[in-house]
């Protein structure tokens, strides 16, 4: 029976790196704790995960709030184990994902993904979420 439990302890995150660096490649394991800890100081960053013999899949999310839209539960990451996938670990983390947010008096769940990530986009579809937005954004430099 999978479990689906938010990383609360320096191992539980730690635990999450080695799922979580097949969606973000340039984390390093070395530095990968301090970075989860400090996002969720400055952030209320939360990794959830789901454990079924071995973590399966992981997912980063925070609680934020929108003038226009009110509060939502946005995921940054959503990634299942390579050697896990298609086995619906992903759809039961979603799934959870969805319920937490109902939890936490949310008014939508919401979610970033690369425009080149089209099977991600089908998944997304497929459990029932629209695109609504573009997203721009623009790399800045400091002064010089």
């Amino acid at each position: 029976m999978s479990r689906i439990a938010i990383a609360s302890t320096a191992q539980e995150i730690t635990a999450c790196f080695p799922v979580l660096a097949e969606l973000r490649p340039q984390l390093a394991a070395d530095s990968f704790l301090a970075t989860i800890q400090h996002l969720m100081v400055t952030t209320h960053f939360s990794l959830a995960y789901l454990d079924d013999a071995g973590i399966k899949a992981v997912a980063g999310f925070r609680i934020s709030e929108w003038l226009h839209a009110g509060k939502y539960l946005e995921i940054e990451d959503l990634v299942t184990a390579g050697t896990a996938r298609s086995q619906g670990y992903g759809g039961e983390l979603f799934d959870w994902l969805v319920k937490e947010a109902a939890t936490r008096g949310c008014r939508q769940l919401r979610l970033l993904s690369g425009v080149k990530r089209l099977a991600a986009h089908r998944f997304y579809l497929r459990k029932g979420m629209i695109i609504e937005a573009h997203y721009f954004s623009m790399n800045v430099s400091a002064p010089a």
